[in-house]
């Protein structure tokens, strides 16, 4: 009986920790602070939670101050371009004692990447990919991080990279000051947006393309 009362309490906590945890509390940036960027715009929070990040010249953004995950999680967001003509998401990410950027949006506002992979930026490795993006309209992005591989999605299939790495020193930030967002956070370069709905899902199953190749 013993047993089964334990493992019934085990599964009631994996399926705990595999539910979404809003990152944004929808009053205000409590469990965040706005990045030491010089010239970076205000950053608030409006009546309907949506958290708004004004431009900055160049850059705007905010830093998670609670510890994050560094492996097997999945991030979401939904980021809308309010203004300007470049990236509206720069999400960096921690991966393992590493981090890297997913860029929505830049290098005039269509190059959607990694920054950076084998300290090649978004612009430069093959994982990049140019897109016609449009201000005033939603995008969800989701990412996904686990042993080996990073997967980005956005709009799931508007545009998607997989890259599997055998150490996380191949993944790392871009040279400048994308750094004072490390290791979780949010910025946009001479450009206004939008953010909602971000959350956090811890990942107690792993599905198979979340797997590097060779073990699946």
């Amino acid at each position: 009986m013993r047993t089964s009362l334990a493992l019934l309490a085990a599964l009631a906590a994996s399926l705990c920790l595999a539910q979404p945890r809003a990152l944004f509390n929808g009053r205000d940036l409590e469990g965040w602070r706005v990045a030491s960027f010089d010239g970076g715009g205000a950053v608030t929070v409006l009546t309907n939670g949506i958290v708004a990040c004004a431009a900055g010249d160049p850059f705007s953004g905010i830093v998670y101050t609670n510890t994050p995950l560094r492996m097997n999680y999945e991030l979401s967001l939904e980021a809308m371009r309010v203004e300007g003509s470049d990236f509206f998401v720069a999400l960096t990410i921690p991966v393992e004692t590493n981090a890297c950027t997913v860029i929505i949006g830049g290098w005039g506002g269509n190059l959607c990447g990694v920054s950076s992979v084998d300290y090649l930026d978004a612009s430069e490795n093959q994982w990049s990919e140019n897109l016609a993006l449009h201000n005033d309209r939603w995008y969800r992005l989701r990412v996904r991080v686990t042993p080996g591989v990073l997967q980005v999605f956005l709009n799931e299939t508007l545009y998607g990279a997989r890259i599997e790495y055998l150490d996380s020193a191949r993944l790392s930030l871009r040279f400048g000051d994308i750094d004072k967002t490390a290791p979780l956070g949010l910025a946009t370069y001479c450009t206004s947006a939008w953010w909602r709905n971000f959350t956090v899902t811890p990942l107690t199953e792993l599905r198979r393309d979340d797997r590097p190749i060779l073990e699946q």
